[in-house]
């Protein structure tokens, strides 16, 4: 056999076929193509030929293996078809099918795998499979498999439905591919139950089809049905692989079941697994999940290789958790390792960011996101409003929420919530009317949430009751305890203790500390003792430990110079053994973050700052500021 010549020593008659072959014209007689090839009449160089398909490594190749096909006047278009699907090559191997006069159902099926699979092109995965019923060719177990995962990526139930149906036709309904591409399909598009009955009908149930089953529940959120699909997996005596444990994963931390994700680890162990795959992934979000920060940074920092996903997911643990400096500091490993952070990694550091107060990190990210053509991204943009508000830049907020291409209704709570929260209440309220009037998206219970804090900050009962009442009636949303806690604050901060109080007690629950502790501290603000000694027999019993709920309520008492309850109040704190937690606050300067304590004299610069604060509190008496000793 020939060894095959590069491109560029191409013969001449191989260019010639290739041009008329992309051309669409008519080829040279194939003898004739054969003659002026085949080195001697008794040599057949086909097998030869085939065996160089089988090892061609690149599109290139193939190629040049199909022009020796052709000259050696061997119908080998099927193989050479499959080899290109193998090597990706979607446009040669597209044109090559078009040419071909009547497809056979092998051509169409390597077609179909092809757009379901290396290519991604559901719906020509779908038409192919229309067109293959229409050339009067049939369907058979290695046609299934592909549409049905086709019509799971695209959410058809419909379609899915039809083609499960025609597999009776055909009597393909118990192949075991089949069977587990309908699981999945099935779980795919949402209907668990249809999963369930194709699971349920299976003669012999092996480990294929308990992970689809598996997968199935936890990618539906069906945690709980996740787990103890796992369990009657393992008490049937199959050992779960690498898919069945990561599944698992996910469940228990939908769960937060430490136990069982220990157990899992354990299997993983146990079986060899490698940790740097999605398994070791699976493990660092679930124990983050869990809580179990110090067990997910074991995992990660036992993984050689760490994927993009996996640092996501240290990064996600930390942040979900409340430790933002540690998530900002595993991103900066992750800086250093070079590994380029995409859409879910900035959303998560924009989070961290906006926790931590980290300003310069911040505004790191969002040049970067800008760089990349990201701030327009709805997930990342909401990200950036968020964390642009919550480090005070609210100019920057807008500016990012104006130049968004899409926004959901995340995007416009953030936005609402930011002007509320700094005290702008006439924008917050005009911005809910442009969210209402685009029709964009539709407000949810978080919006009346930021819209009726608007209304507290800038003392507006009249408007706050207006949407409080509206919020069922017109909107479909159920007021929710956080919306009587800010109609409670609503009407306390507006001198209407008394009000507030008959209000909560109508309300349908019972209220919690949150609604409690706004009317506490506006029975200070007031000096209303006889709704305020209520207040405080409630939230002494719902909170016995909080000592927020003492001072404020020994302040209350101060304020009134009932002296003697003031003091009753301090002693049944100690007595109950009660420490008042210390005011704490920070500031970030040449990107540093420096923290401080209410009574802390740790800071190197603490005797500096002292001088410092001294200075400005005589200017400020000299200017005729007078202390107010009723502010907490």
């Amino acid at each position: 056999m020939h060894r095959l010549a590069p491109e560029k020593e191409a013969s001449p008659l191989f260019l010639i076929y290739r041009r008329l072959f992309f051309h669409g014209r008519p080829l040279p007689p194939l003898l004739l193509l054969r003659r002026s090839f085949s080195p001697s009449p008794d040599h057949d160089p086909v097998p030869g030929i085939l065996a160089a398909l089988r090892r061609c490594a690149t599109a290139r190749g193939a190629k040049q293996v199909h022009a020796r096909l052709v000259m050696a006047c061997f119908p080998g278009e099927n193989s050479l078809l499959f080899r290109l699907v193998e090597l990706r090559d979607r446009a040669y191997a597209s044109s090559l099918f078009s040419r071909l006069s009547r497809p056979d159902s092998f051509a169409f099926n390597v077609m179909i795998r092809g757009s379901a699979t290396a290519w991604a092109d559901y719906p020509a995965a779908l038409d192919l499979h229309r067109r293959l019923l229409r050339s009067g060719e049939r369907p058979d177990r290695y046609t299934f498999p592909f549409v049905l995962a086709a019509a799971g990526h695209l959410l058809w139930p419909l379609h899915g439905g039809a083609v499960h149906s025609s597999t009776f036709k055909s009597g393909h309904q118990s192949d075991a591919h089949t069977q587990h591409s309908l699981i999945t399909m099935y779980a795919r598009c949402g209907r668990i139950l249809c999963a369930r009955q194709v699971f349920d009908e299976l003669l012999v149930r092996d480990s294929v089809s308990w992970n689809s089953l598996i997968s199935g529940y936890s990618r539906l959120g069906l945690a709980g049905d996740a787990v103890e699909a796992f369990r009657r997996m393992t008490a049937s005596g199959l050992e779960p692989d690498d898919m069945t444990l990561v599944s698992a994963a996910a469940a228990c931390g939908d769960l937060g079941d430490l136990a069982l994700g220990q157990r899992l680890e354990g299997l993983a162990a146990a079986r060899g697994a490698d940790l740097n795959s999605f398994l070791g992934c699976a493990l660092v979000s679930m124990y983050g999940r869990c809580g179990d920060l110090d067990a997910a940074r074991r995992v990660f920092d036992g993984m050689s290789s760490k994927h993009l996903i996996t640092w996501n997911a240290m990064i996600s643990g930390y942040s979900q958790n409340g430790l933002a400096r540690e998530a900002i500091a595993v991103f900066k490993l992750m800086q250093e390792a070079g590994t380029e952070p995409n859409e879910v990694t900035m959303v998560t550091v924009l989070s961290a960011c906006a926790a931590a107060g980290d300003v310069a990190l911040g505004q790191w990210v969002d040049a970067v996101a800008c760089e990349r053509k990201l701030a327009g991204d709805v997930y990342v943009g909401t990200a950036l409003v968020d964390m642009h508000a919550k480090c005070g830049n609210l100019c920057r907020a807008v500016q990012v929420f104006e130049g968004m291409r899409d926004r959901n209704v995340v995007s416009w709570n953030a936005m609402i919530s930011a002007l509320a929260l700094h005290g702008r209440a006439g924008e917050a309220l005009e911005l809910f009317a442009r969210m209402r009037e685009a029709r964009a998206a539709r407000p949810n219970d978080i919006t009346f949430v930021a819209v009726l804090t608007a209304c507290v900050h800038a003392g507006l009962v009249a408007e706050g009751r207006r949407w409080f009442g509206e919020m069922a009636a017109a909107f479909g949303v159920a007021p929710q305890m956080e919306h009587y806690a800010c109609m409670v604050d609503l009407l306390a901060r507006a001198g209407r203790v008394e009000e507030a109080w008959e209000f909560m007690a109508a309300m349908p629950e019972k209220p919690d500390a949150v609604v409690l502790g706004a009317l506490l501290a506006a029975c200070r603000t007031c000096k209303n003792v006889l709704v305020g000694e209520r207040v405080v027999r409630r939230l002494l019993e719902l909170e016995p430990g909080n000592s927020g709920n003492y001072v404020i309520s020994s302040k209350m008492y101060a304020g009134c110079r009932r002296w003697e309850e003031s003091a009753r109040i301090r002693g049944l704190m100690r007595e109950r053994g009660v420490a008042k937690t210390p005011g704490c606050s920070w500031i970030q300067v040449a990107g540093q973050a420096h923290e401080f304590r209410s009574g802390d004299a740790l800071h190197p610069d603490s005797v500096e700052l002292h001088r410092v604060l001294l200075a400005l509190f005589k200017e400020m008496k000299l200017h005729g500021y007078a202390p107010d000793p009723n502010l907490p």
